[in-house]
């Protein structure tokens, strides 16, 4: 008897969560990303994700840089034509292509939309919710005109998000542009950020853009790749100057750990991953400055002397299209420095970053400190070396090596003598072993928060959102 009440409930969970299932399978869900390689990722992960709830998605991309359909066969996806010239395009200007998209990319998604609504329909589903890119701020108004649910996805650290915010007040309160004898000051709530750590905000496109992201208010509310025991303060603080609910279910990347395929605008040379597996434990330095900053070609070779002279192992990512011939660039260098990048380094064009961070045989990570690289960096135990160029970069930056302090501040002057010093700093000395042992330690934390944790929670809290606004 008592086998038999056990199976019968067996039969009967079984058969909910198979009608539950099918349930969730009618909803929708439509994801827009720009054309940017640090937004197209993290947007892909939270689909895939979401797919992995139920949910049916919709991938809506830029014409240019766009998603390998091979790459994500149970998706569906929608390119979409915005009318940018060749020449915006291969600016790569992030400010200016942003506006231009804002302005011309109301019309083909407001169309897009009807036609998934009407599609749907017809297949017996429900466009349950359009999640968008936090730069594309013009979704919101469709989304609202065609009366479907909305969430915004910021892609960037929730702090840094803060500090829109702190700008939009400022301009507000009509307070005079930033002087150079402020740039060391302290900005009000938010410390430790130093006025220079902000975004600059120069450009009136820039500005305009800012202060539009901030008017937005998404129905359903805002996803944030981040964690709560990172950011626990900006989050509450967000709440409640922002009057909607937020959803930090990051690190997105870890969430989507099955998903192995790559979303990179560049081939990645797996060769370093043999060349990592040689190595001690600890002993590699990877360098990467991400998908858009680079260094000129004398910043190269101060780069590669200091590397040299550190007698430091080293894993070198040179973007192409940084030097002409990279070949040719290392044969023109001293001996010495030749001699050291054959006997302990390693320079690929671009580097599959998820799996080199994840080897063992790392020990550092000199950065841009984009809010990508850094969660990855984050959730491998890796200390970083800051370099920050631009955007939330320097924000970044200064979380990791005055909140977190897994991240090393160092002088950033492009002499041999200065990298040679800062590589040692954080390979070598105790005040690199000591932020190995803090990076260890938020690894944990991180693992813990995504297994049955705050991220855990968020994520189940934005399905069930999710699903109740569609009953």
């Amino acid at each position: 008897m008592k086998l038999f009440i056990r199976s019968y409930y067996r039969y009967v969970s079984s058969h909910q969560f198979h009608t539950i299932h099918m349930e969730i399978q009618r909803h929708r869900l439509v994801l827009i990303t720009p054309p940017f390689q640090g937004h197209l990722t993290p947007m892909l992960h939270l689909a895939t994700i979401l797919h992995s709830k139920g949910f049916s998605i919709t991938v809506a991309h830029a014409h240019f840089n766009s998603p390998d359909p091979s790459n994500h066969p149970n998706f569906s996806f929608l390119p979409l034509f915005y009318g940018l010239s060749d020449t915006h395009i291969s600016s790569k200007n992030v400010v200016d292509i942003t506006a231009t998209l804002n302005t011309k990319c109301v019309s083909p998604i407001k169309e897009a939309l009807i036609h998934q609504i009407e599609k749907a329909n017809i297949n017996h589903e429900k466009i349950a919710c359009v999640i968008y890119d936090g730069l594309m701020y013009s979704i919101d108004s469709v989304a609202r005109e065609l009366k479907l649910p909305n969430i915004v996805l910021r892609t960037t650290s929730a702090t840094n998000f803060l500090t829109y915010h702190a700008f939009v007040q400022r301009q507000s309160s009509g307070c005079r542009p930033l002087q150079d004898s402020m740039s060391l000051d302290l900005v009000p709530e938010l410390e430790p950020l130093r006025f220079k750590d902000l975004p600059m905000f120069n450009s009136c496109d820039m500005q305009k853009q800012i202060a539009k992201t901030m008017e937005v208010r998404p129905s359903l509310g805002v996803i944030c790749n981040t964690v709560n025991c990172l950011e626990e303060k900006s989050l509450y603080r967000l709440h409640q100057v922002y009057k909607v609910s937020f959803f930090p279910i990051g690190p997105l990347h870890m969430i989507a750990e099955e998903d192995s395929s790559s979303s990179s605008f560049v081939e990645e040379d797996y060769s370093c991953i043999s060349w990592l597996k040689k190595q001690p434990k600890k002993s590699v330095l990877y360098v990467s400055l991400g998908s858009i900053a680079s260094w000129e070609e004398k910043e190269l070779t101060e780069v590669a002397c200091g590397l040299a002279n550190s007698k430091q192992k080293f894993l070198w990512v040179i973007r192409p299209g940084t030097i002409r011939d990279v070949s040719e660039w290392v044969e023109s260098l001293c001996k010495d420095v030749r001699v050291a990048i054959a006997e302990r380094g390693c320079i690929v064009k671009w580097a599959p970053q998820g799996e080199v961070l994840a080897d063992e045989a790392v020990g550092g990570f000199w950065s841009h400190c984009g809010w990508n690289s850094t969660l990855e960096s984050l959730c491998e135990g890796v200390p970083m070396m800051c370099q920050p160029y631009f955007g939330d970069q320097r924000v970044n930056a200064r979380l990791l090596s005055h909140v977190w302090k897994v991240g090393l501040e160092w002088s950033n002057v492009m002499e041999r003598n200065e990298i040679e010093v800062a590589v040692r700093r954080l390979m070598v000395n105790s005040e690199g072993k000591e932020m190995r042992q803090k990076a260890l330690k938020l690894k944990n934390e991180i693992k813990i928060a995504v297994k049955d944790g705050s991220s855990y929670d968020a994520l189940n809290r934005l399905v069930k959102t999710i699903l109740s606004i569609n009953l």
